[in-house]
């Protein structure tokens, strides 16, 4: 088992972990039972940013309709439009020996497909996760809980992995947007 991580805590992930390479960024989630007879589908994304926290081309933004990075660091592994299940319900593969240098923040998201029109936010979305787990061994190495502090917001910056003096580190940060995917686009720098 991990560490359990709380809002605002960072931690080492390459220096405390010699040898990680490639980790893989796994996200669940659930909904509450009452959701207005639409389906939600929430999906991952990662914000591939400079050191301003700024996409600076918009092949650096890893979304289901742009899965792969040029460099290969970055895999989104595929959209998952309903949630069941249990375990990770979408998961974004890293690969830190891939990621150019240009890159020194992969900001880790979650938003909800159509929101405003089907009505919906994360205050009905429970149990949400991110946990990362070395991929050579399948061991998870932490975890983040997000906890139910959201109401009316409909996309959450839910990590970052950045370098600090040539380690990657880990920044729970759970921090929640009104305007869904397109508000966080402006938010990293991308034109909408």
């Amino acid at each position: 088992m991990g560490i359990n991580l709380a809002k605002g805590q960072r931690i080492d992930l390459t220096k405390t972990n010699p040898g990680l390479t490639k980790a893989i960024i796994g996200l669940g989630w659930d909904t509450n039972r009452y959701h207005g007879g639409n389906d939600f589908d929430l999906d991952a994304c990662a914000f591939l940013t400079d050191a301003n926290s700024r996409v600076i081309n918009d092949s650096d933004f890893i979304f289901y309709n742009n899965l792969v990075h040029s460099s290969g660091g970055v895999e989104h592994t595929g959209d998952n439009r309903t949630g069941e299940g249990d375990g990770d319900d979408e998961q974004i593969k890293i690969d830190f020996s891939k990621i150019p240098p240009s890159i020194h923040r992969i900001a880790i998201t979650v938003t909800i497909h159509d929101a405003e029109a089907r009505n919906q936010n994360f205050g009905q979305v429970s149990n949400a996760f991110v946990r990362v787990v070395d991929e050579e061994s399948g061991r998870e190495i932490l975890r983040f809980d997000l906890g139910e502090d959201f109401s009316v917001e409909t996309a959450i910056v839910v990590c970052e992995l950045y370098r600090h003096n040539g380690d990657w580190k880990f920044n729970a940060v759970g921090s929640g947007f009104a305007g869904g995917l397109a508000s966080l686009c402006r938010n990293f720098g991308l034109e909408v």
